[in-house]
């Protein structure tokens, strides 16, 4: 059976967004020969709302890396025995040898984000995660680590496509989880944590980016320069262009005016 005309467009545009995207692909490859012969260590953190396009990102950066010189890392919903342990325990046991990078999908921000809105977490540890994380994050630069932290940012409509895209779609249907499917009833709670997080633990020494990631491609792509521009390394392709879109990647502090904006707004009207 022939393909259809559309079919046709939507594998030529998929190609041609793999195609742009593979020499940045081939930069973060020279970057992580240059971290493996510095002894370097790299940690990539990435946040945001369920279907923000976190995971599809972390694919395309990783996609062509040297296996032995990366890993990524997911944890799920806090055990019962972790309750117990220091809150960065396992964290820190998955933290990068020389050479490594480490992609945390969701890290000890959950602790900010999700914990709090679904009840993980008491609103003491809330409050002291708030308080302590800088202090945290500082040792880990002190250490020589290098800490690049993103969070995603999905607009409502397009949210709600993605999440209507997976429950018709099988192959997709093991995104569903449980978490992600509450973000919607939730989202202003989430808004509210995400405002919170950014008052309290963006800085210049650590600072938060945001990606805008209604264009999943654009995302994907800006991200990686955005990745590949936080390191000095020498490059492949002294040419290409690795600085990212400004309306693409914004700076956690413009973002967080803007939350403020829209809150004040809300409460005046």
């Amino acid at each position: 059976m022939q393909a259809s005309d559309q079919e046709q467009q939507l594998a030529l545009r998929k190609y041609r967004r793999g195609q742009e995207l593979r020499p940045y692909q081939a930069e973060l490859i020279r970057m992580q020969q240059c971290l493996e012969r510095q002894g370097r260590k790299m940690i990539i953190l990435f946040e945001g709302r369920g279907a923000s396009g976190k995971g599809g990102t972390i694919r395309r950066i990783t996609q062509y890396m040297n296996a032995r010189r990366y890993r990524v890392v997911a944890f799920g919903k806090p055990r019962e025995a972790e309750r117990s342990q220091w809150f960065y325990q396992k964290y820190v046991r998955e933290f990068p040898s020389a050479g490594e990078i480490l992609l945390f999908d969701r890290s000890w921000y959950s602790r900010a984000l999700i914990e709090p809105v679904f009840g993980f977490c008491s609103q003491t540890e809330y409050e002291n995660f708030l308080r302590g994380v800088k202090g945290f994050e500082k040792d880990l630069r002190r250490q020589g680590i290098i800490l690049i932290k993103l969070y995603f940012s999905v607009s409502k409509a397009e949210q709600a496509r993605r999440y209507a895209q997976r429950r018709q779609d099988p192959l997709q249907s093991w995104k569903l989880e449980e978490a992600d499917l509450d973000a919607e009833e939730y989202r202003d709670a989430f808004t509210e944590a995400k405002r919170r997080m950014l008052q309290h633990t963006h800085s210049y020494q650590s600072p938060w980016t945001i990606i805008r990631s209604d264009d999943k491609h654009l995302a994907r792509l800006n991200a990686i320069k955005f990745i590949l521009s936080q390191i000095d390394y020498e490059p492949l392709d002294p040419g290409l262009e690795r600085f990212p879109d400004g309306n693409i990647v914004v700076s956690g502090a413009t973002e967080l005016e803007r939350l403020e904006a829209c809150r004040i707004r809300k409460l005046s009207s």
